[in-house]
């Protein structure tokens, strides 16, 4: 839900960061209010799709995946096209929802807002949509609990200088 000075409203955070580790731990999907928002379908992102993915993979066209580099045999990424798009999205929209690969039903780019951290810069609709988030704290532990994610978040830059900002809050909601 987006208020009138363009904030987001991102729910309770220990409501959230429930959720979030569950969608984690289990390949579940994460229920992001997007609202037709699409910064991470046209952000030039490669979408890492694992071989167990099989409705998934019958849904994409082979000629849209490539081996993914570094990875075992069958994993497999959809590129981007020259938009920078998911060819996947048409019309505003994913063409395969119901069918989207795992790397798109755990996103959330509330993460970056939990961590307290920035999205890569090179993406910057994700940045500027990250950043408008809010979260609330209708209880103590949610305040402990965000300021928990946000130590984590601050001692896990530390400790991997350079890294890449998903990566960091990822490990920081793990780490808290």
């Amino acid at each position: 839900m987006v208020d009138d000075g363009g904030v987001l409203t991102a729910g309770p955070f220990s409501d959230w960061l429930t959720a979030m580790r569950a969608v984690l731990a289990d390949g579940g999907s994460s229920d992001v209010p997007c609202d037709g928002c699409t910064a991470c379908c046209t952000s030039s992102q490669f979408v890492h799709i694992d071989p167990d993915e099989t409705d998934t993979l019958a849904a994409i066209p082979e000629a849209l995946l490539f081996p993914a580099p570094g990875l075992p045999v069958g994993h497999l990424v959809l590129g981007y096209d020259e938009r920078g798009h998911c060819p996947m999205l048409a019309d505003g929209a994913c063409s395969i929802y119901d069918h989207r690969p795992r790397t798109c039903r755990t996103y959330d780019c509330r993460v970056f807002a939990a961590a307290g951290i920035d999205a890569d810069p090179a993406r910057p609709l994700i940045l500027e949509r990250a950043r408008r988030w809010r979260f609330d704290y209708p209880t103590l532990p949610d305040r402990e609990e965000h300021d928990a994610v946000l130590a984590a978040a601050r001692s896990t830059r530390g400790s991997l200088p350079g890294a890449d900002p998903t990566r960091i809050a990822l490990q920081s909601i793990g780490r808290s």
